[in-house]
């Protein structure tokens, strides 16, 4: 992650901010405001109380996400992903625990409190690794983690995620759940974390798939694991059996607050990174949560429309946010858009609240665009589809997120040149430094 960023920082790709800010509201405000005007990650070199710099909006970037995963500009992240996923798996080797690693404490870190009614300062960009208890197989999650002291976590465990299946089968025989948080991460460890893959398959595979070399795996210190060596910061500690207690309020991605609930404890037993550690701060909900999210999202959508042979299916976004897929397709026959829309409904039972089914020249990561396609290439009330009481969202005991919306928002199948897009020529070339002083 460190070799990342600095690699952005040579480029000029990232915003720098010098002056020392709170990590009481203050840092997830400016971060807040910046995403409003760009995309760029942030590096706050100075964050009052803790001298380790902390990176935000990282993964903020569709176009830096194509970019990690090797695909060009311009070209379909998801077509990519499935060219990648495809590819030889690549074996971690082990290695011996890197130079200069200390002791670090949960004090020593950044204390980043986020929303106003936030339970406490909160750890929003750890990734979790843990091993299934009967098989062994390592998975890669996200889960955000309440600072309660240096030796104790309160985390929240959802109810369809395998690290939870994991806990359960450990708690059924009485038995503490070893696990470790990462923090600062190489890039294809989190894209990996965001991957929709079975439950018995890997996300170290596909991390590295994604990096392209061998992922280096030192032991961790206290607990019966291995983690990436090139990691900034790691939490090693155990996930209790059979102890639950209060967890939040906590501003959740859906833009609202989490009540304080009684949840899972998470024990720290070691703290080990460089004594000049990075440390990644998300804001949940934010563009670089969302663009995390649509990853499993999308890719998911797009592969489940591949594997049910439907032509013609180009790219899978999420706009405007996660709960909305928009499908791209290049239409081939009457009733293209409504198999797509359907087939893209029954992908995901969580996310797909609303699904829209666009052609190729529309720009499926700007809801204006998408949105306008609707308003315009079509009767409002006849291509819309209601399916009324269909469960929604899986933290839902009131049924705020039943039910589904499709829309297509395509062209009349036949009439293309009827609803050509005007366009200005040039408009790509235009450089507006050249034009204002």
């Amino acid at each position: 992650m460190r070799a990342y960023m600095q690699r952005l920082l040579a480029e000029g790709r990232v915003r720098v901010i010098d002056r020392e800010v709170s990590g009481q509201h203050e840092l997830a405000a400016v971060t807040a405001r910046a995403q409003k005007e760009g995309d760029a990650p942030l590096l706050f070199n100075r964050v009052a109380g803790s001298t380790h710099p902390v990176m935000t909006n990282v993964f903020g970037s569709r176009p830096r996400l194509l970019e990690m995963i090797g695909g060009t500009p311009g070209t379909s992240f998801c077509r990519r992903w499935v060219e990648l996923m495809a590819t030889p798996v690549i074996a971690p080797i082990d290695v011996d625990e890197p130079a200069g690693l200390v002791d670090l404490k949960l004090t020593d870190l950044p204390q980043l409190t986020y929303f106003e009614r936030d339970g406490g300062p909160y750890l929003t960009a750890g990734v979790f690794l843990a091993n299934e208890p009967d098989t062994g197989v390592p998975n890669l999650s996200f889960h955000r983690a309440q600072i309660i002291s240096d030796t104790e976590l309160r985390i929240r465990l959802g109810a369809s995620h395998h690290l939870t299946q994991y806990q359960t089968k450990a708690e059924s025989r009485g038995e503490a759940l070893p696990a470790a948080i990462l923090l600062g991460p190489p890039p294809s460890l989190v894209l990996a974390a965001a991957a929709p893959i079975a439950y018995d398959e890997s996300e170290m595979e596909v991390a590295g798939r994604i990096q392209g070399t061998p992922l280096r795996m030192r032991r961790c210190r206290t607990i019966p694991l291995s983690v990436p060596a090139d990691t900034e910061i790691v939490i090693e500690g155990r996930i209790l059996p059979d102890i639950r207690r209060p967890e939040g309020p906590f501003g959740e991605f859906m833009g609202f607050y989490v009540p304080v609930g009684d949840n899972h404890v998470f024990e720290i037993t070691a703290i080990v990174g460089r004594a000049d550690a990075w440390f990644h701060g998300l804001i949940c909900g934010s563009p670089e949560d969302m663009r995390l999210l649509e990853l499993s999202v999308a890719t998911r959508v797009y592969q489940a429309l591949k594997a049910a042979s439907l032509r013609g299916i180009i790219d899978v976004a999420c706009a405007p946010m996660v709960m909305s897929t928009v499908v791209q397709i290049e239409q081939m026959y009457e009733g293209h858009a409504r198999q797509a829309m359907l087939t893209a409904m029954g992908a995901n039972h969580d996310w797909s609240k609303t699904v829209f089914v666009v052609d190729d020249d529309v720009d499926i990561n700007d809801f204006n665009d998408v949105w306008w396609a609707y308003l315009t290439r079509g009767r409002a009330d006849t291509r819309a589809l209601i399916v009324p009481d269909t469960p929604g969202f899986y933290r839902d005991p009131k049924k705020d997120y039943f039910g589904r919306l499709g829309i297509d928002a395509t062209v009349p199948f036949g009439r293309r040149e009827e609803f050509l897009r005007k366009r200005i020529p040039g408009i790509a070339d235009i450089n507006l430094r050249d034009y204002f002083a």
